[in-house]
């Protein structure tokens, strides 16, 4: 299980509170830390869930360690409420796990060179087949709206003019090209929008985690907790509109106002705030610099 520290372990294993006989869901299994947190943590079960067929392999090692109290499902966590009726608490670490990014060959990464693929099922359109065969104004919209990149046009251009395009660091160089000289000198790669937009658009990422929130709401029992880590804006927003509309309440309500009459509140939000990695974590794992941690607890219906 080396290669993959969970990203604020301490501060997840908190708000789950994880106790003797509960069943806990890790919708995001990747390298099992949470999964084997929660364990250790309590004399409790868990259903690990990933779509990536690696993780599950990988994870078979855990099954053999706790024996009968781990099990795993290769699937989306967006369909965990049809692998299991009711738990006590669901944690989803969002985005991509370090073995992915580590693997050339998945594709996620330029850092090193690698096939353009981004899959983490392993199955469906790559972002090769995506890249090479999108219009201007499709390509435009997903680096505009998955990526948030502000040259969006300029980039979806320069990579029709460049097609076909079959590698991360050719992509990479095109776009950082389209960019130009000054892109160069920002703190992050002029590609990093591009690769994240791409992703997202190749496993519909935004989606997923909508349907998957709506999943673990209908799983959870009074009192259970939601824990969601996530590691950019995109991710965020849907995460707190989502927990602040079922906890009843608008992002900018006043205190002083009165609340709105409506649907009874499924959830209670345990802090206004997401929680954030220490600078001990950051410097530790520079990944986790952009994580937010969000929780809420289930009301009773």
């Amino acid at each position: 299980m080396n290669g993959h520290a969970p990203v604020m372990l301490t501060e997840v294993i908190a708000a789950l509170a994880p106790r003797d006989g509960a069943l806990y869901v890790d919708g995001t299994f990747g390298g099992g830390g949470y999964s084997r947190a929660i364990l250790e943590a309590a004399d409790c079960r868990v259903l690990g869930i990933d779509r990536d067929p690696d993780a599950i392999a990988r994870g078979q090692a855990l099954i053999a360690h706790f024996g009968g109290r781990l099990s795993l499902v290769e699937g989306e966590f967006s369909r965990m409420d049809s692998y299991v009726e009711a738990s006590d608490g669901v944690v989803l670490d969002l985005g991509v796990s370090s073995f992915q990014f580590d693997q050339p060959e998945r594709g996620f990464s330029f850092r090193t060179d690698g096939p353009l693929d981004m899959r983490m099922s392993r199955s469906g359109m790559s972002a090769a087949d995506f890249i090479n065969s999108a219009d201007h104004g499709t390509l435009a919209r997903v680096l505009s709206r998955f990526g948030e990149e502000k040259n969006a046009s300029r980039i979806a251009r320069a990579i029709i003019a460049a097609r076909p395009i079959t590698g991360t660091a050719e992509l990479a160089r095109i776009v950082a090209e389209a960019q130009g000289p000054a892109a160069l000198r920002h703190a992050i790669h002029p590609a990093t929008r591009t690769f994240q937009a791409l992703r997202i658009q190749v496993n519909d990422e935004l989606g997923e985690l909508e349907q998957g929130l709506e999943a673990a709401l209908r799983i959870l029992k009074p009192k259970g907790r939601l824990a969601v880590v996530s590691f950019h804006s995109l991710e965020d927003r849907i995460v707190k509109q989502f927990m602040v509309r079922q906890a009843g309440a608008t992002p900018h309500a006043s205190r002083h106002l009165p609340q709105k009459s409506g649907s009874r509140p499924a959830l209670k939000l345990i802090a206004r705030n997401p929680q954030t990695p220490s600078s001990m974590e950051i410097t530790a794992n520079p990944r986790a610099r952009s994580a937010k941690l969000r929780v809420a607890e289930r009301l009773a219906a």
